[in-house]
């Protein structure tokens, strides 16, 4: 990346031009982020504005306002929906929404965190950005809180028949379902209820989410008042990003919002929580299926308070300590968890919260028994108190610090932009009125720690204050109830029994014409005229794709990228993926997983972790398999091992890549036990927060060999599998057999086609190549003949319903449809906008109550797929997917929802990355066959659709009685997909 700023601006006092209504208060360099932070406060209300000034095109914007409930009624929550469903200029029912679809954006989103919530957009058109603006601005500080929006994204009842008062009532609304799904992990309900222990007086100890059964107890009324005292600009944190000047943004917040506000008195604010004289021990109880064994799973957490978060020295301190304790299988706390026999592995909760007022470190275990609990604070305590006498070597410091250094300096931006989280990172500093720059200037606070480890002394110290002494503990053990979901839903049917028994005719009228204006109000057709919008003329003419050059490494080619990596090397080694047998199939996503984490050479897996997290920034294996442009029943594949460091360990990273590659060690058959019993707790985990994906891939699983393999490998049939193999390793014989598995599948591996991907900034990328033709030369692959990756074609049907520990249901269908190299797979990816935009999320998400349903096409294999995610409902949902295409075929439409498809697609390709993530993924698609060529025609077929195109695409693919069906849901959901003919598989 370029420098972020002119010299005159970073180096100036105040910056060149000032807005009227605000005041400068700060300019703040940040070199290592080539950035400067720009602070400044709206005269009259207070207003905070954080301008992080640079180069980048892709801007963005983000309006935080401190919320602080008190209780768990999710009235945050309900809010941050409800303030999205129209205000005063733009009085139409969902904008949001709308403009997702009239929009070029990057990222639009709205998200309630524990003690504030933030209305984050970006966008690298200018005019786009300034559109969204607008409606952000309006949505947030005049929004119109209509109580139908209220019933709708909230919570309401409703007769299970709408019209008909004698059937049972029922609760409904989009966040109540949320929670529901959202409360329904394990590790979710253990994250709440640690923190409703750790924090006994403040906003933490509630659920800002909303409970499910505290969620129907907040008011309309109650709602508004809280829009009143936090929806104000005295309350509000600007926070904005990128090449638009601070001026430009200010005028806008002050025309459209700031002028029509006066101060407001209230100090909305947490304060430090109380502490604990003596450390608490709690026993919990979380859901099980009863048809789960309960036996080892139960998880123990211990908690700890820390100091202020806001705080840059106390926050380092605590990564320090963090990472010490637990950043890699060597830190002494991981390792004594991992290798415990009071536990299957570390609970998803260890590390580090330090987004909250105040920090709060954890470690625990999973799969466990209660009676285990006093032998799990006596291991965790003695490891804290083995630190606090005998220190650790400086080495191991050191490692840590230089894991905090590559964070920093990382672009990182594959996900979120990356503006948006640089942003996210020193919003919660804003948020508790501390210095948001300081969070982001690490540098000075970094160099003082690399001194004061240098003192054997000073992390003994670290260690009894923040934790040996710290008596504000909690130790939590939460304990399985097969019992518990069975007595949770009668409470909650015996409740609506209840009201409805109490209730008068008049207010069973009321409820039968809330529900019938409810629907009026979700048929309504809002002009969309009202809001801004861009066309398919902002649209710019290419799109942009990394360009490299071909070189030869060793004996080996090589794709080198020059990208701004700010200091950073990224460096692969990319294997043509050899035929394996079946059984060998099964084991790759565990070789692939296992390798980088096991022993190598003369080290031992410890050894291995130290000199990772000393040298690099991380060390990875996984595979890719993709189907052709054309064949996606054929389909190529790689292993690819995967490595970044800071240039000036770009040498010693090479080298540890390539011992990772040609050495590894598997002998190590404890520690493949391990990592199997960590992968699998963290599959089983994994469902419930992706089982929208996940369905689709099980729905899709029938219609391609890629498809199939998708299933098979990171699905729902690889997590069932998974949880047997598990099963098995109480047997060492078993063991031993699979990691042999490990060793056939390498000795492929190594002897397959190799070549390289180097990515870094054009002064380093001849040094880099210096370092890798040292390390590989003469390191040839022995001679043998190689047969590539193939698997058998699959063409089958589905209808399965896997079922597991879930409060809502996870609904799919499948279509078979064509590769991307076909005319007819441009139309099939504008379609799934289409249906989604103008049928899909009325009826799932709006009368439905789903958190969310859509449709997409996946090219790669060859299929078009109807989700919903977080749904209270089952065999309904399959039955609007059905009626979508109905609606398509069968309904009058205009051009403009075409047009807003199309942008919505471009907007998806156009999405840029992080600056080695463009690399990789050009690389990566030109691999397969996806060269620039390839990739640009594909998208100005996308430009070129038109509404006749997706009828008849919608026609000739989507027949209901071909579709494969795939749902997830509880065992009281699977009575029904059993009426429904279904196959039921139990996770």
């Amino acid at each position: 990346m370029n420098p972020a700023v002119t010299s005159n601006a970073a180096n100036s006092v105040t910056p060149a031009k000032v807005h009227d209504a605000f005041e400068w208060v700060s300019n703040q360099p940040v070199e290592s982020l080539n950035l400067v932070v720009e602070e400044y406060r709206h005269k009259k209300t207070g207003a905070a504005h954080y301008h992080l000034s640079s180069d980048s095109p892709e801007n963005v914007f983000l309006v935080a306002l401190r919320t602080v409930p008190m209780d768990s009624t999710g009235v945050a929550h309900i809010l941050e929906h409800t303030a999205l469903c129209g205000s005063q200029r733009f009085p139409v029912r969902d904008p949001f929404f709308m403009m997702i679809r009239r929009s070029l954006n990057t990222f639009m989103n709205a998200f309630t965190s524990s003690d504030w919530t933030a209305y984050p957009f970006a966008s690298q058109n200018k005019k786009d950005f300034n559109n969204l603006l607008d409606v952000y601005l309006d949505a947030v500080f005049f929004s119109r809180l209509h109580a139908l929006d209220f019933a709708q994204e909230g919570h309401r009842i409703e007769f299970e028949k709408p019209n008909d008062p004698t059937s049972d009532l029922v609760f409904k609304g989009v966040v109540f379902n949320e929670m529901k799904g959202a409360m329904s992990p394990p590790v979710s309900i253990l994250w709440q209820t640690l923190t409703k222990y750790l924090f006994p007086t403040s906003t933490y100890h509630y659920n800002s989410g909303g409970d499910p059964e505290t969620i129907p107890d907040l008011s309309y009324e109650e709602l508004k008042h809280f829009y009143k005292t936090h929806y104000h600009p005295s309350n509000a944190i600007f926070m904005t990003y990128g090449n638009i000047p601070a001026f430009e943004h200010q005028s806008n917040f002050e025309e459209k919002a700031l002028s029509r506000f006066e101060k407001l008195d209230t100090l909305i604010s947490v304060d430090d929580e109380k502490r604990y004289h003596a450390p608490v021990r709690v026993q919990e109880f979380y859901p099980l299926d009863e048809a789960e064994p309960s036996e080892n799973k139960t998880h123990i957490v211990m908690g700890w308070l820390l100091g202020r978060g806001t705080d840059l020295r106390q926050q380092l301190e605590a990564h320090l300590l963090d990472g010490v304790l637990l950043d890699d299988s060597a830190s002494p706390l991981r390792y004594a968890l991992e290798t415990s026999d009071l536990g299957s592995a570390p609970s998803p909760l260890c590390g580090l919260e330090s987004s909250n007022r105040e920090m709060s470190f954890m470690c625990g275990i999973e799969g466990s028994s209660a009676e285990k609990m006093p032998a799990l604070e006596q291991l965790v305590l003695s490891v804290l108190e083995k630190i606090r006498d005998e220190g650790v070597p400086l080495e191991r410091l050191q490692a840590v610090l230089h894991q905090l250094e590559i964070g920093q300096r990382e672009i990182s931006g594959d996900s979120y932009p990356y503006g948006l989280q640089l942003i996210l990172e020193a919003l919660p500093a804003a948020t508790h009125r501390g210095d948001p720059a300081q969070l982001l200037y690490l540098d000075g606070v970094l160099e003082d720690l690399r001194q004061d480890i240098q003192n054997p002394e000073f992390i003994k110290q670290l260690v009894q204050k923040q934790l040996v002494d710290n008596r504000h503990r909690v130790t939590l053990t939460l304990v399985p109830d097969t019992g518990l979901a069975q007595h949770r839903d009668q409470a909650e049917k015996t409740l609506l029994e209840k009201i409805k028994q109490e209730m008068t005719e008049s207010q069973k009228q009321d409820v039968v014409d809330l529900a019938d204006q409810l629907a009026k109000r979700q048929e309504q057709e809002d002009d969309p005229g009202i809001l801004p919008k861009v066309t398919l003329e902002d649209v710019p003419a290419e799109m942009h794709i990394a360009t490299g050059e071909k070189a030869e490494i060793g004996s080996f080619q090589a794709s080198t990228y020059e990208q701004g990596t700010n200091g950073l090397a990224y460096q692969q080694i990319i294997v043509d993926l050899p035929e394996l047998s079946d059984d060998h199939l099964d084991v790759l996503p565990y070789y692939t997983r296992c390798l980088s984490q096991l022993g190598a050479g003369d080290c031992d897996y410890l050894e291995m972790q130290a000199l990772q997290s000393s040298v690099t920034g991380g060390l990875s294996v996984s595979s890719s398999i993709r189907g052709e442009i054309n064949d996606v029943q054929t389909l190529h594949g790689h292993v690819i091992f995967s490595g970044k460091s800071l240039t000036r360990q770009h040498k010693a990273m090479t080298s540890l890549l390539q011992d990772t590659m040609l050495s590894p060690r598997f002998d190590e058959t404890s520690r493949i036990r391990e990592l199997i019993a960590q992968t699998r707790a963290r599959s089983e985990q994994s469902v419930t927060g992706s089982g929208h994906s996940l369905a689709m891939v099980a729905a899709a699983s029938g219609l391609s060999a890629g498809a199939a393999l998708s299933h098979r490998l990171r699905g729902l049939k690889a997590i069932h599998a998974l949880k047997e193999l598990d099963d098995t390793f109480n047997d060492e014989v078993a063991v031993h057999a699979f990691a042999e598995k490990f060793s056939r599948i390498h000795e492929q591996v190594v002897n397959a086609p190799r070549q390289f991907l180097l990515i870094g900034e054009k002064e380093n990328i001849p040094r880099y190549r210096e370092d890798m033709e040292a390390m590989w030369s003469g390191k040839g692959i022995k001679p043998s003949v190689h047969t590539g990756f193939h698997v058998a074609p699959v063409t089958r049907a589905v209808n399965e319903c896997w079922v597991t520990n879930t409060q809502v249901n996870f609904c799919a269908k499948a279509y078979s449809t064509v590769p991307v190299e076909h005319p007819d797979a441009a139309p099939l990816t504008v379609l799934g906008g289409f249906l989604r935009n103008g049928f899909l999320h009325r009826v799932i998400r709006e009368q439905g109550g789903a958190y969310g349903g859509g449709a997409s096409h996946d090219s790669d294999t060859a299929s078009f797929r109807f989700f919903s995610y977080r749904d209270p409902r089952l065999v309904e949902t399959l039955d609007d997917f059905d009626q979508a295409i109905q609606w398509l075929l069968n309904e009058k439409h205009e051009w403009r929802p075409v047009e807003e498809a199309i942008l919505g697609v471009v907007s998806s390709i156009d999405k840029p990355g992080s600056p080695s993530g463009e690399a990789r993924d050009a690389f990566f698609s030109e691999l397969s066959g996806r060269n620039p060529e390839q990739r640009q025609a594909f998208r100005q077929r996308i430009l070129d659709v038109k509404l006749l195109d997706l009828q008849r695409v919608g026609e000739q693919y989507l027949v209901p009685d071909k579709a494969s069906v795939a749902v997830i849901t509880s065992a009281g959901g699977s009575e029904v997909c059993a009426e429904n003919g279904m196959d039921i598989i139990h996770l």
